[in-house]
């Protein structure tokens, strides 16, 4: 079966992002089928004995195992690449697999990392616990404070990994500063770019040097399947990831790409509509009684809000909120939701909330909690697509569950 590019080939580079989605890099087969075709296998046959030793090679370029390549995941890798604006881009099996692979395939033993303290729990643990197993240094900073990364990246430094807007207090970093810092150490800088999504934040652009995605949060963004992405440089992902994912086995499966794929055509429309709702809602909560404060990067009242509107083009789905009482207070009102759903999860057309302390951050020390800002009563909230007025409604069980306690 052949494949080629759509009918016409018109001239993409003055499309807008949002039409880029839907039309960019799409490659049909011969049957000039509308929808990306799904390619449902995990190997491919050759014509001659004499061309799968030469496709071994490398001396042709063509499928040869899933594992290595497959034309559904590879049209997946090059749109995220068109809408990053990177050169390459490899697809994992999930995002924290993304964030396993592209450390790990850059470290040895006796190398250092530096990374923001404000970082997803397993993302921590792969930092704190994971590397220092391997011989590799790493260092945790407050990622908000620039002399702290100063003072750890005066010294030769392999990878610098943060997020930013931050899981789950949404602390902004100044990407551009600390990528010019690192740089200096002679470091990878890595972002985290879950939060900010790729519609509202382009690390590259920042200096930023890699781009790791959960995919399975706003891409897919309707919690159907798992995966995960790098993006960067084509001779880094060439050279330095390749190997390490082809040969660790750490790929999306074709079926899993397809779905994102067809994520990624609503991905703008979703996330500016969850963005909106966002907004609303953290304007709602911040008067509501109850509520201690809140935290959302759109808010006058955010400590890097004049960051925010620097380096980002919007701001995000998520917001944190914290009430009194406690885990008490926080418990009482996210079992008082009744549209409004308990779930880890992040990044959904549905509206979502969870506890921090006892899900996503609880394996963090009760000190590194704190000096996140994450308290008993921090709520996270995964804002979705329904009505503003429903959500309000929602919300207000909560804050009546609350005001009992």
């Amino acid at each position: 079966m052949t494949h080629q590019k759509s009918l016409s080939s018109p001239d993409t580079t003055t499309w807008h992002q949002a039409t880029r989605l839907l039309h960019a890099e799409v490659e049909r087969t011969t049957h000039q089928e509308t929808s990306e075709p799904l390619f449902l296998t995990s190997g491919f046959v050759y014509e001659s004995a004499e061309q799968a030793a030469a496709t071994f090679r490398n001396e042709i370029i063509r499928y040869q195992y899933s594992r290595f390549g497959n034309p559904t995941i590879a049209s997946l890798e090059r749109k995220l690449a068109d809408l990053e604006g990177a050169e390459a881009c490899i697809a994992t099996s999930t995002g924290m697999g993304a964030v396993f692979c592209a450390l790990f395939s850059h470290v040895k033993a006796g190398d250092r990392v530096v990374a923001s303290r404000a970082l997803f729990g397993s993302c921590h643990w792969i930092v704190a616990e994971l590397l220092p197993r391997y011989g590799i240094e790493s260092v945790l900073v407050n990622g908000t404070n620039l002399s702290e990364w100063e003072r750890a990246l005066a010294q030769p430094t392999a990878a610098v990994l943060l997020e930013s807007p931050s899981n789950p207090m949404l602390d902004i970093l100044d990407i551009s500063a600390i990528a010019s810092l690192a740089h200096r150490a002679g470091a990878l800088v890595m972002v985290d770019n879950v939060f900010a999504t790729p519609i509202y934040q382009k690390p590259l652009e920042l200096g930023a040097d890699v781009v790791i995605y959960s995919c399975t949060k706003h891409i897919d963004g309707q919690g159907r399947v798992l995966g995960g992405a790098i993006l960067g440089s084509a001779e880094w992902i060439t050279s330095t990831l390749q190997p390490f994912t082809r040969n660790t086995g750490n790929t999306i499966s074709p079926f899993n790409a397809w779905v994102m794929i067809k994520g990624l055509e609503t991905l703008s429309l979703r996330v500016d509509a969850m963005t909106r709702n966002a907004a609303t809602l953290a304007d709602y909560l911040a008067e509501a009684q109850g509520v201690l404060s809140v935290r959302y990067p759109g808010r006058a009242d955010h400590p890097q809000h004049a960051l925010a509107m620097r380096q980002m083009s919007g701001y995000s789905t998520l917001l944190a909120f914290e009430v009194h009482s406690g885990q008490k207070g926080a418990f009482a009102f996210m079992n008082a939701l009744k549209l409004i759903a308990i779930s880890n999860n992040l990044g959904d057309a549905r509206s979502l909330v969870t506890h921090p302390a006892t899900t996503t951050h609880a394996k963090i020390s009760d000190q590194e909690r704190a000096d996140l800002g994450i308290t008993e009563g921090t709520i996270r909230f995964s804002v979705g697509l329904e009505d503003y007025h429903d959500l309000i409604t929602d919300l207000n069980r909560g804050l009546e569950a609350l005001s009992l306690t």
